[in-house]
């Protein structure tokens, strides 16, 4: 689907972001951060990171320091609570529901990957990223990717119920009855999303090119749905 290209570029890019003392980064963080590194003692480089997109606005520091012959990151990012607690008004505890998520999902778990406190802590590679859109060549790549994504949050629903009472579930459910309220999510996103664009402080800055391709392939995909023989 996508290749590891130039990993020089990646450490680059983390020798670029904006060095933080360590005296400033909160305790928490740094004891997450070291609690995934191989060793005590390493002399450590902290920066701040700005990145994600339903995370986006999140603190995150990362630590970065050479072992070996070669360089290792690790990332701290702050815990927050889900937006569905927020806008029913609930409680609920963001680590203890990650933590549950993780512990019950039916998969490989990765050892590089810890909830400490109010911090997410996770490796940092150039082979261990995040897959952009824009980097995907073909529609179908696009599709093998949504449908990974689809099957492990599969894995995450298998771990709060049996296979048998989820089959059951899902039988009793009408046709069409996830793609309903994800025609509306998306109107939703859409929406909001137009409405941040045209904020005076991001209305002169350029689109990602991922959101535009994203953009660009649900209006052929819709087109194809109205006319199918189109």
């Amino acid at each position: 689907m996508t290749k590891l290209d130039r990993p020089d570029k990646f450490w680059e890019k983390l020798a670029g972001l904006p060095a933080v003392a360590a005296d400033q980064v909160p305790l928490g963080a740094v004891r997450a951060l070291g609690g995934l590194l191989p060793h005590e003692d390493l002399s450590l480089r902290y920066a701040r990171r700005v990145a994600g997109v339903g995370s986006l606005g999140r603190r995150r520091f990362v630590a970065i320091a050479d072992w070996h012959g070669g360089r290792i990151a690790r990332e701290a990012k702050a815990v927050a609570r889900s937006a569905y607690s927020w806008a029913n008004r609930g409680e609920g505890d963001a680590k203890e529901l990650y933590r549950e998520i993780e512990g019950k999902a039916v998969r490989c778990r990765d050892p590089f990957l810890a909830v400490k406190r109010r911090w997410i802590a996770r490796r940092l590679a150039p082979d261990c990223t995040k897959v952009e859109i824009a980097d995907l060549q073909k529609e179908q790549e696009t599709d093998r990717l949504l449908h990974a994504m689809g099957w492990e949050t599969a894995n995450v629903h298998l771990g709060s119920a049996t296979a048998a009472a989820l089959l059951v579930d899902l039988a009793s459910r009408h046709e069409g009855w996830l793609r309903q309220p994800v025609e509306e999510m998306l109107a939703a996103i859409h929406t909001d999303w137009s409405a941040w664009r045209e904020a005076p402080e991001v209305k002169s800055q350029k689109e990602p090119a991922s959101i535009a391709l994203a953009e660009a392939r649900a209006a052929k995909r819709s087109a194809k749905e109205k006319n199918p023989r189109g």
